[in-house]
């Protein structure tokens, strides 16, 4: 029987992967991390602790997309600002 959160779960690594390629301390430390932290849950079969699973991957897209705002903010304003004395 197939899990119905399959689907959902290659989705957020494929999301994660994607966002990780600007990841401050390179692509492939993220990666493997990543993969580290996908391989550590692969044997959840409860729908209650895979939905949470996925809450928490939701989350940590959205920190992710925060850091690279800020980091382009920063450099924004870095360029077309003077430095304030």
């Amino acid at each position: 029987m197939a899990n119905p959160f399959r689907g959902e779960v290659i989705k957020l690594y494929k999301n994660l992967l994607y966002l990780g390629r600007e990841y401050p301390k390179g692509s492939a430390y993220f990666r493997d991390r990543l993969k580290s932290a996908f391989m550590k849950n692969k044997d959840v079969t409860d729908p209650k602790k895979i939905k949470e699973l996925v809450g928490r991957g939701d989350y940590v897209i959205k920190e992710l997309e925060a850091l690279y705002f800020l980091r382009k903010y920063r450099a924004m304003k870095k360029r077309y600002y003077e430095p304030e004395k």
